[in-house]
């Protein structure tokens, strides 16, 4: 049983979780979502920098109140946000702040010193990485507890900040088992782009961004000659869209692979798990992943999955018991990895049973398994939430 103090209230400090499906969005959603259904009785306050309105369709529960900044001017909105956050919180004095982005962490220390309220900050990944902001590195130093969504994330915070090892937690990424499911490949899909069903196909969900291109979809196709040596018809969709998508094209037109690759460009939600059933192997070799929702989305659909041994794949993945780990700048490696696995010789037989994959990433990361790692957090780290016996 969990005891409450009377009237308890939380302010949830999110950059945006209805117009804008990123990692850190997700996230947010899936934690807001946790603390919801674990304590009801609880008073949420949740302040979204960048949403102007929730979805009309959406289940509001009725101790939540959102707070809209998204309709003010591009340039006011940092501040305006930040004075919404301290104002709303000297008014209503919750008993703690939870902010998903180390950058709201800074109105979160003020308030603090103003009125004692205690906060909490979540890490992610390259927002993390070599913080320089005398402003921002006091706020994390000076938080109650900080999350991390890895080990390796943790790690390279307290490598590069001054940081009390025992102020940090690991709470990982999860996903929705019920969205991401094994299928056929989608009769569809095969169609849409002119593929035979027994075609060997790689693929990787990933924004297209300039300033994200160590996600390692370029190594992918600079693999792609010596992957065709040994699978002729192997074909690699890569999915999300971006401003690097020029510059990814031209690569694959000077590499003559045009009709090997396909960019598919934005996909909705509801054909993400169809995109992970096509495959026959999830790749994304990155460098500075934080974790990767999208590895986890992909085991739970039943599909070899391979990812970078240097950063937050190396959670997601297990060190390696639920796929294969590479170093991403070798495209040896990658190349070579990718077609064991596509010829079914990887040593690795779990990546070949696409019940057990699944059932193995729902049992790590699942949402039940967050919420428990929640709670344990929660009851362990508040003063708010204390654990009894009834």
């Amino acid at each position: 049983m969990l005891a409450l103090a009377n009237q308890t209230r939380l302010h949830l400090w999110f950059p945006n979780i209805f117009e804008f499906k990123g990692g850190i969005q997700v996230y947010s959603a899936f934690l807001l979502e946790a603390l919801q259904t674990t304590y009801p009785q609880v008073q949420y306050d949740v302040f979204l920098k960048h949403d102007n309105r929730c979805p009309s369709d959406l289940s509001v529960f009725s101790h939540t109140n959102f707070h809209y900044s998204g309709s003010l001017p591009l340039s006011l909105r940092t501040p305006g946000f930040a004075a919404q956050l301290i104002a709303s919180a000297i008014w209503q004095r919750p008993n703690l702040v939870i902010t998903s982005h180390l950058n709201f962490t800074v109105a979160a220390y003020w308030l603090k010193r103003l009125t004692g309220i205690p906060y909490w900050s979540i890490a992610h990944g390259v927002e993390a990485w070599n913080i320089q902001r005398p402003a921002l590195q006091t706020a994390l130093q000076q938080a109650d507890r900080i999350l991390a969504v890895s080990s390796y994330t943790r790690d390279r915070l307290l490598k590069k900040q001054n940081l009390d090892p025992n102020q940090l937690s690991i709470l990982p990424n999860t996903f929705d088992p019920h969205r991401f499911e094994i299928r056929h490949k989608p009769t569809h899909l095969l169609k849409r782009y002119q593929l035979k069903p027994e075609q060997p196909i790689i693929l990787t969900v990933n924004r297209l961004s300039r300033r994200e291109s160590y996600k390692g979809y370029e190594k992918i196709i600079e693999a792609l000659p010596q992957i065709r040596q040994a699978l002729p018809q192997v074909h690699y969709i890569i999915v999300g869209k971006g401003d690097d998508r020029p510059r990814l094209e031209q690569f694959i037109r000077e590499r003559q692979l045009k009709d090997w690759v396909t960019l598919a460009g934005f996909i909705p939600d509801a054909e993400l798990c169809d995109y992970y059933n096509l495959c026959d192997v999830f790749a994304m070799p990155s460098k500075l992943e934080g974790f990767g929702i999208v590895y986890l989305e992909a085991l739970a659909c039943g599909k070899p999955t391979l990812g970078g041994n240097q950063d937050g794949a190396i959670d997601a993945l297990c060190q390696g018991e639920l796929g294969a780990l590479v170093d991403p700048d070798d495209v040896d490696a990658i190349a070579q990895t990718l077609i064991q696995i596509l010829q079914g010789t990887y040593p690795n037989p779990l990546m070949y049973q696409p019940e057990a994959l699944r059932q193995a990433v729902i049992d790590r990361f699942g949402f039940d398994r967050f919420k428990q790692k929640l709670v344990e957090l929660m009851q362990s780290h508040s003063a708010i939430f204390i654990s009894h016996k009834s």
